[in-house]
């Protein structure tokens, strides 16, 4: 296990990475952290908010008690704030959110209040500092993001193939597209460090087909690589049957079924990594208790399928998998972005 200690480089790291989010001297900075935050992670914001000389502030709230059926883990929608009006206030407030918490905003249900008030959010992934600073955000990459973007809202159908299987047909329409480079410098947005990925929350009734998990692959739920094949059937959106004989797929379906919730089977999100910094094999490198698994996410060339959660199709519910692949081809309307897992031009 590598040691937690601040670190004058982490502290230059964490300033860069808040100056590009286009905060100065005098800003007021709010450090909202739970109190099973990483706590290097939480001194490391405040030293570097106070070197750019920044009016930080903390915000601690307690990690409330657990209350679902299963651990929760790596979802992005933090439960922490708990719909606390004043903590709310305090946040919308605020020039920037420096989100410490162990899940993350991107879904909380207080998020878009706290955007509403004209704060822009950083969340910085519950990783150890030293993978931060490996993927310290690049501002190249934030072009390329852009074009991805761009590239998903003018596409009506997204299709993923691979030789191991794999046939998604993803309908477009009215879904809701996002893309993340590791920063934020517009009020009202959030962004998530390490970033480097295009995404898209399809609209209700619009996955189908098969997605195949081959050996390497990850489960980032379970912090875990595959080593045995699991397939899964998509119709109208949810997993239908998870196939496979080995532990992998005993895992899927008991976590699955753990939920006793239609929704943990539905589709949340699609879309491909773009981070040529972010490495495939990075769990290999950290304990669990050091990763959450954001590097895997974004590594350039994987196809990123998630279930759970998805506010356009109307789907809420805390069980969630995100499972980025290995190997796959993703066209835009028959225009590859994505070929065999090796990101395209313009976009590499």
């Amino acid at each position: 296990m590598l040691r937690e200690r601040v670190e004058g480089k982490w502290i230059d790291c964490f300033a860069a990475v808040f100056a590009k989010c286009g905060v100065a001297a005098g800003d007021e900075v709010a450090l909202l952290s739970e109190t099973q935050s990483r706590e290097v992670n939480v001194q490391l914001a405040e030293l570097a908010a106070l070197r750019l000389g920044c009016r930080a502030f903390h915000v601690v709230v307690p990690t409330p008690p657990l209350a679902a059926p299963a651990p929760v883990r790596s979802t992005g929608a933090s439960d922490a704030l708990q719909r606390l009006a004043p903590v709310v206030a305090a946040l919308a407030g605020s020039k920037l959110v420096i989100d410490l918490t162990v899940e993350g905003l991107l879904h909380a249900v207080e998020l878009p209040d706290i955007l509403k008030g004209g704060a822009r959010v950083l969340m910085v992934s519950n990783e150890h500092p030293e993978a931060l600073e490996r993927l310290a955000p690049d501002a190249a990459l934030e072009p390329k993001v852009r074009e991805g973007m761009r590239m998903l809202k003018a596409a009506k159908e997204m299709r993923v193939t691979s030789a191991a299987g794999t046939d998604l047909a993803i309908a477009l329409a009215n879904a809701r597209v996002g893309g993340v480079w590791g920063y934020t410098s517009r009020p009202g947005t959030i962004a998530h460090w390490p970033g480097g990925l295009c995404l898209a929350f399809p609209a209700a009734g619009s996955v189908r087909g098969r997605l195949v998990l081959a050996p390497g692959d990850a489960n980032l739920t379970f912090k875990r690589y595959l080593r045995e094949r699991i397939e899964l059937d998509v119709e109208s959106d949810y997993v239908t049957a998870v196939r496979g004989e080995g532990l992998d797929a005993e895992m899927m379906r008991g976590y699955f079924a753990s939920w006793g919730d239609r929704e943990a089977y539905a589709v949340s999100h699609v879309g491909w990594g773009m981070n040529p910094a972010a490495r495939w094999d990075a769990l290999t490198f950290y304990d669990r208790r050091d990763t959450n698994g954001t590097e895997l996410r974004a590594f350039a060339g994987n196809f990123l399928y998630s279930t759970g959660a998805n506010e356009v199709a109307g789907r809420h519910t805390l069980g969630h998998f995100d499972l980025p692949l290995r190997g796959c081809t993703v066209t835009l309307d028959g225009t590859p972005v994505v070929d065999a897992g090796r990101l395209l031009p313009p976009l590499a």
